[in-house]
């Protein structure tokens, strides 16, 4: 049976025949489906704001936001406004974007002096609003600190500090450096470091995945030295 045949009688069209078909997988199909879902996001403000206005044409509508650089092709913009039109009518007024974890993790993670002053106000923000937020930035800034300054004399009044505080996770972050406090305090303090031989392990590791399934131990021996 042909593809459009197996189409007609799915009752699919067949430009969405061809595209279950050419699909390498059904991630491919999700994610391009989500792509196209999203590519309007940054215009909803503005498409709510003229639905409200009157402007019902998705096609004016899709040639405005055009100008305003959207990306995206027609039909986005109908299929999104297409609740509006079947349900109340009234678009509702989209407000600023709220701030992803993501986003105020890489802010509270990134050093203060590294900070764009956008992303430092836009953190202060929630800092100002959120007590546990604000301390657990405190706390996440002096173990920065130790870290990158080697500064393994602080590590015990970091702990300390860390302990004390009602934020559970954090307090016991702390009390599990203490199953090892000798070594921990020591990479804060001395410059060895084992990241020389980790290099090695992630390169043998590399090396055998590559030859997986392909080749045994001998041609391994041979390779490795030639790795450089």
């Amino acid at each position: 049976m042909s593809k459009a045949a197996i189409g007609r009688k799915l009752g699919l069209h067949q430009a969405t025949v061809r595209k279950l078909v050419n699909a390498r997988c059904a991630d491919d199909v999700v994610a391009k489906s989500l792509q196209r879902a999203h590519v309007v996001d940054p215009y909803v403000g503005y498409l709510h704001r003229r639905w409200n206005e009157g402007v019902k044409n998705a096609a004016q509508l899709c040639r405005e936001i055009q100008q305003l650089g959207y990306p995206g092709g027609e039909l986005a913009v109908p299929r999104h406004l297409r609740r509006y039109r079947t349900g109340r009518g009234h678009a509702p007024t989209v407000g600023p974007k709220p701030l992803s974890i993501r986003e105020v993790t890489s802010w509270i993670m990134t050093h203060p002096e590294h900070l764009r002053d956008e992303d430092a106000d836009k953190l202060h923000r929630p800092r100002e609003r959120d007590a546990e937020l604000d301390r657990l930035t405190g706390h996440v800034r002096k173990f920065a600190a130790m870290m990158t300054g080697r500064h393994g004399d602080r590590l015990e009044d970091g702990m300390a500090d860390a302990e004390q505080d009602t934020l559970v996770p954090l307090a016991s972050f702390a009390r599990n450096l203490r199953r090892d406090l000798n070594a921990v305090r020591n990479g804060l303090t001395l410059p060895y470091s084992s990241g020389a031989v980790e290099g090695n392990v992630n390169r043998l590791k590399m090396l055998k995945r590559q030859m997986f399934g392909r080749a045994g131990l001998d041609l391994l021996r041979k390779r490795v030295p030639l790795a450089r």
